[in-house]
């Protein structure tokens, strides 16, 4: 009879320690090439990534179907890089304001300190756009969850509907996330300006909806400052 026949665990256990080594493998490929994308910006190519690890470009595709695959494993490791910055600070607890300007500050954070990795996965230059847009509606709606899930305590603590929470998460997700991307590409203000501005908009909103006062914005002159253009004080 044959070995494995007389022995199938001796096959499994060669099959699973297999399967271990290709992952590990593959994830070390994935940081030669988040290396790469740091070194080389968010256009950089299959052979450069390749070179990065130290292999030739088969060997990189023995991992990785295609291109395509390269850059969803990039991204979803990218990702989970940027939602290790954000999950503190959504389970830590402070007063509301606060906890928004930690939040929104931890995720510029994050962007700012991998310019490249960003622009790989949200922009794909040279690559293929359906190959993260999937990790990155993914991740959009993990954080909105997240927000939801604190809205609707907030609500239904102060006896207030929740019928629009998750709505306005997705709202506070999808503006942070357009105006980071912004911000990043054209640098007219601080990281701490931004920050400020985007957790007085969304205070601002969430304060009326929860019942509580939302402290006022001033300018350099003491004067509160409007969303819309109107009649200057006498």
């Amino acid at each position: 009879m044959k070995r494995d026949a007389v022995n199938p665990s001796r096959r499994s256990g060669r099959a699973e320690r297999w399967a271990g080594h290709r992952e590990q493998r593959r994830t070390e490929l994935v940081e030669a090439a988040i290396e790469a994308i740091r070194e080389r910006g968010a256009g950089v190519s299959v052979a450069a990534i390749a070179a990065q690890a130290g292999v030739t470009k088969p060997v990189l595709y023995r991992h990785f179907t295609d291109r395509a695959d390269l850059q969803r494993a990039v991204s979803e490791r990218a990702a989970r890089m940027l939602l290790d910055r954000l999950l503190p600070e959504l389970a830590t607890e402070r007063d509301p304001i606060e906890r928004i300007r930690a939040i929104v500050d931890a995720f510029l954070a994050g962007i700012e300190d991998e310019p490249e990795l960003w622009r790989f996965v949200v922009h794909n230059p040279g690559g293929e756009h359906e190959a993260s847009a999937d990790v990155v509606a993914h991740n959009l709606a993990l954080i909105a969850g997240m927000i939801t899930s604190g809205l609707v305590e907030e609500l239904r603590a102060r006896g207030r509907d929740a019928g629009g929470a998750e709505a306005w998460a997705y709202g506070i997700a999808g503006m942070v996330y357009t105006a980071g991307d912004w911000w990043l590409q054209r640098r007219t203000m601080t990281r701490d300006a931004l920050t400020d501005y985007l957790t007085q908009l969304i205070w601002g909103g969430l304060s009326g909806v929860l019942g509580t006062a939302a402290p006022a914005q001033k300018d350099e002159d003491g004067r509160p400052l409007r969303l819309v253009a109107g009649e200057q004080e006498g």
